[in-house]
């Protein structure tokens, strides 16, 4: 479990990603989207950092 602990912010950032992909396929001119890839990539990152503080 603390192993899967460390990996939490990259799986957060690559669902960031994933949003992205799917705006572009998508190809709406909503922003909804690029702004919860946003968030979610920027909560990722903050998250990987805090969980793997040493």
């Amino acid at each position: 479990m603390n192993q899967f602990k460390s990996y939490l912010g990259v799986f957060i950032l690559l669902l960031g990603v994933v949003m992205l992909v799917v705006y572009k396929f998508l190809g709406t001119s909503s922003n909804v989207l690029l702004w919860g890839s946003l968030v979610t990539m920027v909560v990722g990152l903050v998250a990987y950092i805090l969980l793997n503080k040493k």
